[in-house]
């Protein structure tokens, strides 16, 4: 299986809104140096809203919540995205609390398992939607559908079994699902394919409400 690393471990504190009807954003991470405790942060709305402790959401209702307790860019995304746009893209920028090397995240599966060296188990559960908040942040025109389009989101992941984010820390994609769902093609069909939505079905490892969603749109 796949082995990669966290060259980054970033955490956002509470920071004015932008551009959304809300108080607070907690896109602006940066990268720390010490160790950071996760856990699963239970209900999106409800519950402890982001999976690492320090860390603020302020859009409560889109963001964090169990099945999006973290989020992880890779670095090698990070360097296409610079490529295009032509300026540097530090970590943390694009609001993720871990950023990765030696992870395909274009081909990861939606339900593969993270294993770290600290004991930290991470799952994968879908790619990140843009939003106006962080088109603002990065000051892009079009932003949200330029990310979208080019399809390298990132992944959202589930706390299976809590512990810590390290710098530095080795990252083991451990066990990959049968069902070969990728983080492209799942966005791609979501956002772009509703002919193909069926197929988001084989993996129950999306969220419930992802799940009820699709099944509701399949009627």
């Amino acid at each position: 299986m796949s082995v990669g690393t966290a060259v980054s471990v970033n955490v956002g504190a509470a920071e004015p809104a932008m551009g959304k009807d809300v108080r607070s954003t907690g896109i602006l991470k940066k990268p720390v140096s010490a160790p950071v405790q996760v856990r699963a942060p239970g209900p999106k709305r409800t519950g402890l809203h982001s999976g690492v402790v320090g860390d603020h959401i302020g859009d409560t209702k889109n963001h964090g919540g169990d099945d999006q307790a973290v989020y992880a860019y890779a670095v090698e995304d990070y360097a296409w995205w610079a490529a295009e746009l032509g300026r540097e893209l530090p970590p943390g920028l694009f609001g993720e609390n871990l950023t990765t090397a030696g992870l395909d995240l274009l081909g990861g599966v939606i339900g593969e398992k993270w294993e770290f060296g600290s004991g930290l188990v991470l799952q994968v559960t879908f790619g990140r939607i843009p939003c106006i908040t962080f088109q603002n942040r990065m000051g892009e025109p079009r932003w949200v559908k330029r990310f979208a389009a080019a399809n390298r989101t990132g992944a959202y992941l589930r706390v299976l079994t809590p512990g810590s984010l390290v710098p530095g820390d080795r990252i083991t994609v451990a066990e990959r699902p049968a069902h070969g769902l990728t983080l492209t093609e799942a966005f791609r069909i979501y956002m772009f394919d509703q002919s193909r939505l069926a197929r988001l079905l084989d993996a129950p490892e999306l969220s419930p409400a992802l799940l009820a969603e699709v099944r509701e749109r399949l009627g």
